[in-house]
């Protein structure tokens, strides 16, 4: 479904990452893990056209998005969820759903759509009146994923949904998005620095560190490296 070839790309002339390669299977649940620093972000922000591509391509279901721009690449199937400033907080929960089915216009499937996200996260349909600004850490970030799930994405981009959460919150965000993949049929590429947490739920994992991939395997074996000494070697390289 998406395959990044031989990524160059950064913030203007600043180069971040470099031969950077990653394809995801339709349906797959993908992880990306790395250390503070390695270009995890940037992935996201280039598939999303939010970044400098130098070289290299991206395709999505075999068409280029490279050049395009995010709100060309969302009507293509795309949604993100970034790690932060991912609702808007002076809005309502039930709002924030509405601004992320901005781009399906008067489609009447909406209200039926907004139904079954709160189906997924119950936790925030008790508070679908309150300003997102008001929420927890935890359920800020279930509005952020569900918003992102608004526009019918057939890939969702997540960027850290975890960072910041308590153990409990965040083991029960990571069981969510395991459902949203396998209810919804969602395909999912993950950014985490929760090493266990992420291999917990996904397919395959990749290892970037210092904007190079410097592993790829199968989340069941990678669940058996010390991925941690992978990050200081891979640094070290």
């Amino acid at each position: 479904m998406l395959k990044v070839n031989n990524l160059k790309s950064g913030y203007g002339k600043m180069i971040v990452l470099q031969d950077v390669n990653i394809y995801v299977k339709e349906g797959e649940i993908v992880a990306v893990l790395g250390p503070n620093g390695a270009g995890k972000t940037t992935l996201l922000n280039s598939i999303y056209g939010l970044a400098t591509i130098h070289e290299g391509e991206i395709t999505f279901e075999g068409t280029p998005i490279h050049k395009m721009s995010p709100h060309d690449i969302v009507r293509m199937g795309i949604s993100y969820a970034p790690q932060l400033d991912n609702v808007f907080p002076n809005l309502t929960v039930l709002e924030n759903l509405q601004m992320g089915s901005y781009i399906r216009g008067n489609d009447p499937a909406i209200k039926n759509d907004i139904e079954e996200v709160f189906n997924i996260f119950p936790e925030i349909e008790r508070r679908k009146n309150q300003k997102a600004k008001t929420l927890s850490g935890g359920e800020r970030q279930m509005l952020a994923v569900a918003r992102a799930l608004m526009s019918k994405p057939k890939m969702l981009l997540l960027d850290e949904p975890t960072a910041g959460l308590s153990p409990k919150a965040g083991a029960t965000l990571m069981k969510k998005i395991k459902e949203i993949r396998d209810s919804r049929g969602v395909t999912i590429l993950l950014v985490e620095q929760n090493v266990r947490r992420a291999l917990e739920i996904a397919d395959k994992g990749y290892v970037l560190v210092s904007g190079r991939i410097i592993k790829e395997a199968l989340a069941e074996d990678l669940r058996k490296v010390d991925i941690e000494k992978l990050f200081f070697m891979g640094a070290k390289s």
